[in-house]
């Protein structure tokens, strides 16, 4: 077989409503659809990992829509920037189509690939995808990317027509497809190096209207069904940001706004790539950390004494999932009353995070201590009993995750909230204006 396409998916795991996979099949070539464990990642994730779990899954459904089609998802374990050049010697590839990614290590190893390609005199195409605006599509009059939240929003809604949510029906072109009857195993998990023990329930791909309907009053109560938990999904493209937003914006706008929120920080990581592992004003990089390494665990375990904090810790402990007020509860508890630095934080959500995208993460820990582009001002520090008393007042969400709470078993506060937070305070300040 000759000149045949490539089609690389990645946060992508899916045939319907894909961009790239859509422009790939347009082009009348023949598409070989390929997945790539990427072991540069997966060697530093622990072997019960569970997002690998969910991705080998979503990998092995993709797989058998491929073949249902008569084609088949072609899977590959190793590293991207070696493997692909082989790839495409292998079938005789003139051109690589992907979905573009927006991360730093994601942008550089692309621009190694690129490379790599050009020498072979092999074109390597992308696609916006996973996000409704990308790059330098939504900027300031000036021409210089937003840094607030507001302003952007407002720009976002205002360039926003219905052609932006307007699907790409990849999934009406698979005659394109390579025709294969000859089917690859999928590699299993335990031979990528995991144990593929499933211990937490994975989400569904879908919202009900009445969820999204009620978003607004729902939403910041823990004890109440009232998100969407489609995080997971929207980080391996398993649905389409495209369809979600269209459903969004007829239905709430509160729910809309949170999308744009991903968007923003997905824009925040592309222009200013040194916020994935400082902080986006980097005079609070100064900061002086106490890094008290036992208050840390303590917060880990979820046995701070301030139930609403150790509600959450034990939430995600459990289910890789954590409620969205209470991150910011345990965000700003980390940050400002232990006075822990958020990387501390971010780290371990990354590992925790059945969710996780380095973007979003790093964004909402920087808002929580004070450090990022549009963050609460370091003197804002979330209360943790006012918190509790006014989004779980009957206590409901507690009780479910911290059963021993109210009982001799259940720890004192390891922090004092006024003496921590005049502290914290004084602190920022100095530092600040030094």
């Amino acid at each position: 077989m000759e000149n045949n396409l490539l089609f690389w998916h990645r946060r992508d795991l899916r045939i319907e409503d894909n961009h790239g996979l859509f422009k790939a099949l347009s082009t009348g070539k023949s598409v070989i659809p390929v997945f790539i464990f990427d072991t540069t990642i997966l060697s530093k994730l622990k072997a019960n990992d569970q997002r690998v779990i969910f991705i080998h899954q979503e990998i092995s459904r993709l797989k058998s829509e491929y073949q249902l089609a008569g084609s088949d998802l072609l899977i590959y374990v190793g590293n991207p920037i070696e493997l692909l050049p082989k790839i495409c010697d292998e079938f005789t590839i003139e051109k690589v189509v992907t979905n573009r990614d927006y991360e730093p290590n994601a942008i550089q190893r692309d621009l190694l690939v690129y490379e790599f390609l050009k020498a072979k005199n092999i074109e390597f195409i992308g696609a916006k995808d996973h996000v409704i605006f990308e790059k330098k599509e939504v900027l300031k009059d000036d021409g210089k990317p937003y840094t607030i939240f507001t302003p952007y929003s407002k720009k976002w809604k205002a360039r926003l027509t219905s052609d932006d949510f307007d699907a790409f029906p990849s999934e009406s072109n698979l005659n394109n497809l390579c025709k294969t009857d000859t089917y690859q195993p999928l590699v299993t998990l335990e031979e990528l190096g995991f144990d593929g023990v499933q211990t937490i329930d994975f989400p569904i791909k879908s919202v009900s209207e009445s969820l999204v309907s009620k978003y607004s009053e729902q939403r910041d109560f823990p004890s109440v069904n009232g998100t969407s938990r489609l995080g997971v999904h929207l980080r391996f493209g398993t649905i389409s940001i495209r369809a979600l937003a269209r459903q969004a914006s007829s239905q709430n706008e509160t729910y809309l706004n949170e999308l744009i929120w991903r968007d923003f920080y997905q824009m925040i990581i592309y222009h200013f790539p040194h916020s994935a592992k400082d902080s986006f004003k980097s005079q609070y990089d100064r900061i002086p950390w106490d890094n008290n390494e036992a208050h840390f665990q303590a917060w880990c375990d979820g046995r701070t004494g301030y139930p609403l904090v150790d509600a959450g810790m034990r939430e995600l402990n459990v289910t890789g999932h954590m409620h969205n007020r209470v991150r910011m509860v345990v965000a700003s508890f980390l940050t400002k009353h232990l006075l822990i630095d958020w990387r501390w934080g971010a780290t371990y959500f990354a590992e925790k995070l059945l969710d996780f995208e380095l973007a979003s993460n790093v964004g909402g820990w920087q808002w929580a201590s004070g450090s990022g582009c549009d963050a609460a001002p370091y003197f804002r520090i979330f209360n943790p009993a006012l918190q509790l008393d006014k989004f779980d007042k009957q206590m409901v969400y507690v009780k479910k995750w911290v059963p021993e709470f109210g009982t001799p078993a259940y720890p004192t506060p390891i922090v004092d909230h006024a003496t921590t937070t005049k502290r914290t305070i004084a602190i920022y300040k100095e530092t600040l204006n030094s």
